[in-house]
């Protein structure tokens, strides 16, 4: 750093602010001291800055796959979120969800210096009377039950479901198939849940469900089976990439959306006003639970407070041209 100073004509201390990116440095003065830096293939120290502020500006994030659209948007706006607030994150896979596997996990981000940790819990193991997270830790968990415990954040699942399902029976639709995901899934549990329950409450019939995967290639599997039921002219799917499936299976059995059958997804993914037709879905703030998750670990970090709770972002209905009232109504 003094070698930088000397070069650049200025402060050791106008050094450290640069490399810190402090916002009270002239513009030339940055670059000339940038400049200098590049010479000299000076590197800032943060190991050295960490043991100097008692932070190391890094937030561990543990989850199980990257592959659904939720949980790779969730890490995304998680990145964005920390980034602004100068933080990096060290993302942590874990191949299967068991108390070790997640403990190692929480181990290896030990050994790499973090000062906090988001656990994206999609499965159904926080639940587990055996698992229980490392004390000490400030944690926020995203997609769990565990808000008796930890810090939760997600999006508001159950809602997201009712409004979905309400919309195809305000239509006029008798019923609404079901296209599920994975029965391990805390999502595709509340969506179920809720599709079940408003149809209780309008007392209408409630069918079997179709079990998915979150996959195109299931919800295509699931909609061959929907196309043959002659009753069925209102699916909602789970997900947008099963309701990707529906349509073509649909399709290809000569099922007209939304004449014959109408469809509904969940995510609202940025290709959804792009399906033929454009689907209807429930979007999903993925930003916002990014925001949320990083501003509740800060608070942690800098309180040392970590109060359990579940905080819900609530979702939306987009409405396209995939859902019509049933043929038979219109007019």
């Amino acid at each position: 750093m003094a070698d930088v100073a000397r070069l650049a004509g200025v402060s050791s201390q106008t050094v450290s602010r640069v490399s810190t990116g402090h916002p009270g440095v002239v513009e030339s003065t940055r670059r000339q001291v940038l400049e200098a830096m590049r010479q000299l293939g000076y590197r800032p120290n943060s190991a050295a800055r960490a043991l100097k502020r008692g932070t190391f500006r890094t937030i561990g994030v543990i989850l199980f796959t990257l592959a659904t659209t939720g949980n790779s948007r969730t890490v995304e706006a998680i990145a964005a979120q920390a980034a602004q607030e100068g933080y990096a994150i060290t993302l942590i896979p874990v191949a299967v969800p068991t108390q070790d596997g997640v403990l190692g996990a929480f181990t290896r981000l030990g050994e790499l210096a973090v000062d906090g940790i988001i656990v994206i819990m999609e499965v159904h193991l926080l639940d587990a009377a055996n698992l229980v997270l490392p004390p000490g830790v400030q944690v926020v968990v995203v997609d769990s039950d565990a808000g008796d415990r930890y810090p939760v954040v997600d999006t508001d699942q159950a809602d997201g479901a009712r409004q979905a399902v309400r919309h195809l029976l305000d239509l006029g639709h008798r019923t609404v198939w079901h296209v599920t995901g994975p029965a391990e899934s805390f999502s595709s549990e509340r969506r179920a849940q809720a599709w079940r329950n408003v149809l209780e409450e309008a007392g209408r019939e409630v069918p079997p469900v179709q079990r998915g995967d979150w996959s195109a290639a299931s919800g295509y599997r699931a909609g061959l089976a929907l196309a043959g039921e002659p009753s069925c002219t209102a699916i909602f799917a789970a997900n947008d990439q099963m309701a990707l499936g529906v349509l073509r299976a649909l399709h290809e059995r000569g099922r007209r959306v939304p004449a014959d059958v109408s469809v509904v997804g969940f995510d609202d993914i940025p290709d959804a006003g792009s399906y033929l037709p454009p689907l209807t879905t429930v979007h999903q703030d993925f930003a916002e639970v990014g925001r949320r998750c990083v501003h509740g670990l800060l608070e942690q970090i800098r309180d040392e407070r970590a109060e359990p709770g579940t905080v819900l972002v609530p979702t939306t209905l987009v409405v396209r041209e995939s859902t019509a009232r049933p043929s038979g109504l219109v007019g």
